[in-house]
């Protein structure tokens, strides 16, 4: 199918997503912050965005992003305005997490975390520029136009990363409740996952290409 090397691939992308990054503190900021529930919504909304990523690469539309400094910048700053105004939205926020969840309708939250780790993976491009540099160590030259292998890879990734988070997920949900049955730790972790946010947007923002 196009592909070369599938094991050493699949070895390389474990060390890729077992390395915290912007989607795990995403993942572990809302597993703890929210609970079990909003991690996994915010872990499927990542992996559609990896998915997402895998047909613009398998399109060429990547290359056109990574070679246009125009487009860059531009889904650059957008990504980081999009988590910094996440977290000043937590920072100005008077209800703690738990007082959140007993408001909002089920299922508009878990809309809201899904949509999130979307717009927040799509918004990278340092993920798209990751794609179309690695994703291709692993295609045979001759099939580097053949949008088949980089569907593939980037589904295998896909399913990889989920199996990661959900792990993550899990082990960080269990102290959720812990947290938030206490409403000074439940008021206090709402503002530190704000910073964090704003943290990484900032880190988007003003990190070199």
């Amino acid at each position: 199918m196009g592909i070369e090397n599938f094991l050493t691939f699949v070895v390389t992308a474990v060390f890729f997503i077992i390395t915290p990054g912007i989607d795990t503190v995403f993942v572990l900021n809302k597993s703890i912050s929210q609970g079990k529930k909003a991690g996994i919504y915010s872990t499927l909304g990542i992996n559609s965005g990896i998915l997402a990523h895998t047909v613009f690469a398998a399109l060429g539309l990547s290359v056109i992003v990574a070679k246009s400094a125009v487009l860059f910048m531009l889904v650059k700053y957008v990504g980081a305005a999009y988590l910094i105004y996440l977290g000043i939205a937590k920072l100005i926020t008077r209800k703690g997490t738990v007082a959140t969840r007993s408001t909002e309708p089920h299922r508009k939250t878990s809309g809201q975390n899904y949509f999130s780790g979307l717009v927040t993976n799509i918004l990278n491009p340092k993920v798209a520029l990751f794609f179309i540099a690695f994703f291709p160590q692993f295609i045979d030259p001759a099939q580097l136009q053949n949008p088949l292998p980089f569907i593939l890879l980037g589904i295998t990734f896909a399913l990889m990363g989920t199996a990661w988070l959900l792990i993550l997920t899990f082990f960080a949900g269990t102290f959720s409740k812990k947290f938030t049955e206490h409403p000074k730790i439940d008021h206090w972790l709402n503002k530190f996952s704000g910073a964090v946010f704003i943290a990484m947007g900032l880190k988007i923002a003003f990190g070199k290409k």
